[in-house]
């Protein structure tokens, strides 16, 4: 009879000492996932923050405020444009008359051009859209934290955190596009101007022919497959808001990165 109960005691004892160490490990794990989450939030934060203390002339503290407003707590689907519209007006895009250029299909060569040569202006060299370049972030319903992975790619939904700013932040670009302007097109593709592409969808809707004079198309070819009197040039041609001119270059790739590597060379002779 003792010897059961010494039993069933021992056993007792076990049980408590499998669940207090289960309880260890779960609260360890939770404390390890917290972590991890939190420094996510930080890692995120410092490098947004470093790239506005470097782009120099603004509050970094009060623009990262005002950003992390526009999705923090929401579901990373449910994110319209229209919620970055305190972002974009914080700091706002500084017209650059006949150095503005757009591009479509075409990110690497452009930014190796403007990054080499000043002569040119992109999204992604304006204030807002270099803080943000490169990133993923999103948060979820009713947290306080920013997520950079997990979150909702560019064509799972319609409002996902990333490319509704990307869509305001372009918009507002467009909005600002004056004199002569340039976009960038690829060449080596069957649609250089895609439906699809935030340059058709959103780009193009927004500029204003009371400030723009003129559209010249830079169509970058490897592999020429489509010209500038292709069906897809047509289209954008008639996208054109009235008033807006219209014009087209067919220029190599290879061209156009020996004139980057040329620093003393005009920009205007590139194509």
């Amino acid at each position: 009879m003792e010897e059961a109960q010494m039993q069933r005691k021992t056993k007792s004892r076990k049980r408590r000492c499998f669940i207090l160490i289960l309880v260890i490990v779960i609260v360890v794990v939770c404390a390890v996932v917290l972590g991890l989450i939190l420094q996510r939030t930080r890692d995120f934060k410092s490098v947004f923050t470093s790239r506005c203390v470097e782009y120099g002339g603004y509050d970094c503290e009060k623009t990262w405020s005002t950003f992390e407003q526009a999705y923090m707590g929401k579901d990373p689907c449910q994110v319209p444009p229209e919620s970055y519209q305190a972002l974009i007006e914080a700091a706002p895009i500084k017209p650059a008359c006949n150095r503005m250029m757009f591009w479509s299909k075409t990110k690497d060569v452009v930014h190796d051009f403007t990054t080499k040569k000043e002569c040119y202006v992109t999204m992604e060299d304006t204030f807002v859209g270099s803080l943000l370049d490169g990133l993923t972030w999103c948060s979820k319903e009713g947290s306080k934290d920013t997520f950079t992975s997990g979150c909702p790619g560019w064509s799972d939904c319609v409002n996902n955190t990333v490319r509704s700013f990307w869509n305001q932040a372009s918009a507002s670009f467009a909005q600002a596009a004056c004199g002569k302007v340039s976009v960038m097109l690829n060449g080596s593709i069957a649609a250089p101007f895609s439906p699809g592409s935030i340059f058709a969808s959103v780009e193009v809707k927004n500029f204003n022919p009371a400030k723009m004079e003129k559209l010249e198309v830079v169509l970058v070819t490897q592999e020429t497959i489509s010209n500038c009197s292709s069906t897809s040039l047509k289209n954008l041609q008639k996208e054109l808001p009235q008033g807006i001119a219209f014009g087209c270059t067919e220029v190599p790739e290879s061209r156009i990165e020996d004139c980057a590597s040329q620093p003393d060379l005009p920009c205007g002779s590139c194509w």
